[in-house]
């Protein structure tokens, strides 16, 4: 057993007075990947009659329990489609492979490694009523350079394209609430957003810096997106390594943010208060034994 000094134990039973759990109040949280550089489009949205689902993903990283309120994220809505086409908004969360996946089977992509995983970690949607949102055009003509489209994504070895070409459109960002927070643990993520429009078009996620530069939120390991459509999934390929490919490769991240807070810590007794405890014991204890070895003493 550890002995402490007498004059520690004074000095701790001092403090004890005072001490009392130690509770973090919750901090505001906020992220972004930046705006839009123009670089790459991603078609993103969701299943929807005569249409296969196509879903494009970008990560992010949380160091600790996090409340996510809001999210928001800019795209395209090409071949004169206008904010009043939109049906539909969907959120999803993926956590990064090998979580939620099958690591035993065989994939039809040349990998697997820091890919989302093969089902959502969470989601909300507007037509389930977990998401509001509203839309903003930010500018009536913006163009791409490059883009991956409905058709562009296939599985090895034909994952390489070099993407579907220059893609001009309307400019649009969109601001969704969410009804209940997602709560997510400290860990590695991807964000995928999706857009229906009633029409039958698609909307075309835009490209961010890689890395991401100011006034955008930096983190390591920053990955680049993925994307996949019903028919490759629940596999996913890289838009910049295994879909345009080449001898050096462009990557992307895609533009978004996330606002929300980090959630509460659990209150803890702090140090002091522990150590006063255990010394208040050990105190008691001594005090106790002395009082009958003496009442012993005087009994013989």
């Amino acid at each position: 057993m550890i002995r402490l000094p007498s004059t520690l134990l004074a000095t701790a039973l001092v403090a004890s007075a005072g001490a009392a759990p130690s509770v973090a109040f919750a901090d505001p949280f906020s992220f972004s990947t930046g705006g839009p550089n123009g670089a790459m489009a991603m078609a993103s949205r969701p299943s929807a009659s005569g249409q296969f689902e196509i879903e494009a993903a970008d990560d992010f990283v949380l160091a600790d329990t996090t409340s996510i309120s809001s999210a928001s994220f800019t795209g395209l809505l090409v071949s004169g489609l206008a904010p009043a086409s939109i049906d539909s908004v969907v959120v999803e969360i993926y956590r990064v492979f090998p979580f939620d996946s099958n690591v035993a089977r065989v994939p039809n992509v040349p990998t697997r490694v820091n890919s989302p995983s093969d089902v959502a970690f969470d989601a909300r949607a507007s037509g389930a009523a977990t998401l509001s949102f509203s839309s903003t055009v930010l500018a009536s003509t913006f163009t791409a350079a490059n883009s991956v489209t409905a058709g562009g994504i296939h599985p090895s070895p034909n994952a390489t394209t070099g993407g579907n070409g220059a893609l001009t459109g309307a400019e649009v960002r969109f601001d969704g609430s969410f009804a209940s927070a997602l709560v997510l643990p400290a860990g590695h993520y991807f964000f995928v957003p999706q857009v229906g429009v009633s029409s039958g078009g698609a909307f075309y996620w835009l490209s961010a810096a890689r890395p991401i530069v100011a006034p955008g939120t930096p983190f390591a390991p920053d990955l680049q997106a993925w994307t996949r459509d019903a028919n490759l999934d629940p596999d996913w390929l890289r838009v910049g390594t295994d879909i345009v490919g080449g001898a050096n490769p462009p990557t992307f991240n895609a533009s978004f943010s996330l606002a929300g807070e980090v959630a509460p810590a659990v209150p803890e007794p702090s140090n002091v208060a522990l150590l006063a405890a255990g010394l208040v014991a050990l105190g008691v204890v001594r005090a106790r034994r002395g009082y009958f070895d003496g009442r012993s003493t005087l009994s013989k």
